[in-house]
C-alpha cells in the first residue's frame, strides 16, 4: 500500500501555518467586538504542551496586531510578528512534555483574506459577522496553531452590542450592562481551530428537540417561516444518522441562518451556518442540511490529521446525503451512487483523492468519489459490516484525528478482509473504477423501518 501518514510537522497543503513544536490543550478567548465599526480587541490565554525541545514558539495571527505577550505570567519584552506569524521567544528553554501558559493581547479590524480556496476568516455581514475558517482562516480572529491535527478545548467570552445574538459554542452564561452584553461559551470536546464557531447577528432563536439532542435554530425574523419549514426534517436526520453512525457526539446542535447570502453552507463545531439564499421553505436544500449535520461525526468529532486526508471528511458527509434520501423515502443510496458514478465518468479524471493536492482538496469530484469509495466498500462487505465499521470509526477516533491509512486498517480489522486493491483503485488511481457486483436491497438494514 502506498497510503502514508504525514509526520507532526507543518501541513504541506498549508505551508506557513501551524507549529510542530507544541500542541494546544486549551484556549481562553476574551473578546470585545463593536459591530458598528468592526473593531476588535481581545486577550487569548493559551495552554500548550511542548512536543520537542524549543527556545521559541509561533502562533498564526493574520491581520490583527499583538501588543503584549506573557509566558508563564512573565512579560516577553521582544516578540516578532510578520507574515501572519507571531514568534515568541521563551524565557527558558523547554523540553518535550513541558506545559506552558501563554497570554496574548491583540486588536484590530478583522478582515477576510483571499486564498486559493476563496475568502477565509472573519467576515462582516450587513448587520453582524460570521467566520469561514476552513482551512486556515481561524488565525484571522485569534492566535492559534492553525493545523487540523491540533485540537483543543475552548472557553470564549465575547462582549458586543445588546441587540445581537451570538453563537460561539455551548452557551454557559450571558449578562447585559449599559447597552452591551457579554456572552460566555465553551467547547468541551477537542476542537480544531478551523471549526471554532463565531456567529453574530440579530437572530430569533427557536429551541428544538433533535431525537434527544438539544437543538437551536438562529435566524432573521424576516425568514422565520422558511427556516422553520426547511429545518423541520432535522430531527429525523439526527435519528437516522444516530442509527447509522452512533450517538451524536456533542452536547447540542445549533444552526445559524444569516440574513446575507453565502456561497455555501459550512460546518462548525456543534452546528452549521447557512446563508438566506440556501433556505427557501420548500426543502430544496435538504441534502446540504444533511451534509453539514453529518460533519459532526465526520470531520468535527473524528478529525483529519492532515489536509491530504480531506476525503475522510467530505466522502462520508456526501454519502450521508444519499443515506438521508433513502431514509426519507426518496432515491436509494445505491441509485444515487450509480447516477453520480455515471456523471463522474464523463468528467476529467485527474484527481487522486487520497492526495488531491491543495488546489483540488475542495473539488466536488473528491466529495463524490469519496462517497462512491464508501459505497464500493459497502457493496463488497455488506450492510452489517459496513455500518458496524462506520460506528466503530466514530467511536474509536472520537475527539481525535486520523489518517487514511488508519481508516483502511480499521476496515480490514472490522471486516477481516484485505481490501488493498479496492482502496488503491478508488483512492489513488486516476481512472474511475467500476462498482463490484451487488444484490443490495433497495432499503438498507440499518435504516429499515419507518423513519419519518
Amino acid at each position: 500500500m502506498r497510503f502514508r501518514a504525514t509526520d507532526v510537522g507543518a501541513d504541506d497543503y498549508t505551508p506557513g501555518f501551524g507549529d510542530a513544536r507544541f500542541r494546544t490543550r486549551h484556549y481562553d478567548l476574551d473578546i470585545d467586538y463593536k459591530v458598528s465599526n468592526n473593531r476588535f480587541s481581545a486577550r487569548a490565554e493559551i495552554a500548550i504542551t511542548a512536543r520537542t525541545d524549543a527556545t521559541s514558539i509561533a502562533f498564526d495571527l493574520v491581520g490583527l496586531r499583538a501588543s503584549r505577550v506573557q509566558v508563564g505570567g512573565e512579560r516577553v519584552a521582544r516578540f516578532t510578528q510578520r507574515g501572519g506569524r507571531l514568534e515568541i521567544p521563551l524565557p527558558d528553554p523547554v523540553s518535550g512534555g513541558d506545559e506552558i501558559d501563554i497570554a496574548i493581547e491583540y486588536a484590530g479590524s478583522p478582515r477576510p483574506r483571499r486564498s486559493r480556496w476563496g475568502t477565509l476568516g472573519w467576515e462582516e455581514l450587513e448587520d453582524g459577522a460570521t467566520v469561514a475558517s476552513e482551512p486556515t482562516g481561524a488565525s484571522m480572529w485569534f492566535p492559534c496553531n492553525d493545523h487540523p491535527r491540533d485540537k483543543a478545548t475552548y472557553r470564549i467570552r465575547i462582549t458586543t452590542d445588546t441587540l445581537y445574538d451570538v453563537v460561539a459554542g455551548e452557551r454557559v452564561a450571558n449578562s447585559a450592562r449599559g447597552g452591551r452584553r457579554s456572552w460566555e461559551f465553551r467547547l468541551a470536546e477537542p476542537t480544531a481551530s478551523y471549526l471554532v464557531p463565531m456567529q453574530i447577528g440579530r437572530y430569533t432563536v427557536k429551541k428544538v428537540d433533535l431525537d434527544g439532542v438539544r437543538g437551536e435554530l438562529h435566524f432573521p425574523p424576516s425568514i422565520a417561516a422558511r427556516a422553520r419549514a426547511d429545518f423541520a426534517p432535522l430531527r429525523d436526520m439526527v435519528r437516522a444518522f444516530q442509527r447509522a453512525f452512533g450517538p451524536y457526539p456533542f452536547e447540542s446542535y445549533q444552526v445559524v441562518v444569516t440574513e446575507d447570502d453565502l456561497e455555501i453552507p459550512l460546518e462548525m463545531q456543534g452546528g452549521a451556518v447557512f446563508g438566506a439564499n440556501l433556505i427557501d421553505g420548500e426543502g430544496t436544500f435538504d441534502r446540504l442540511i444533511a451534509h453539514e449535520l453529518a460533519h459532526q461525526w465526520f470531520g468535527n468529532s473524528v478529525g483529519i490529521a492532515a489536509w491530504r486526508d480531506i476525503w475522510l471528511n467530505e466522502g462520508p458527509a456526501c454519502y450521508a446525503e444519499w443515506l438521508w434520501s433513502e431514509a426519507a423515502g426518496d432515491d436509494s443510496a445505491h441509485a444515487l451512487a450509480l447516477a453520480h458514478r455515471e456523471q463522474l465518468a464523463d468528467e476529467k479524471q485527474d484527481i487522486c483523492i487520497a492526495d488531491p493536492g491543495p488546489d483540488l482538496m475542495f473539488d466536488d469530484r473528491l466529495y463524490k468519489r469519496g462517497a462512491l469509495a464508501l459505497h464500493a466498500v459497502r457493496l463488497t462487505v455488506g450492510d452489517d459490516d459496513f455500518f458496524r465499521l462506520l460506528r466503530e470509526w466514530c467511536e474509536r477516533f472520537a475527539g481525535s484525528t486520523a489518517h487514511t491509512s488508519e481508516f483502511i486498517a480499521l476496515v480490514e480489522e472490522v471486516t477481516g478482509r484485505d481490501l488493498s486493491d479496492l482502496f488503491v483503485a478508488w483512492l489513488e488511481d486516476l481512472e474511475l473504477p467500476e462498482f463490484p457486483p451487488t444484490d443490495l436491497p433497495s432499503t438498507p438494514a440499518i435504516l429499515r423501518g419507518p423513519v419519518l
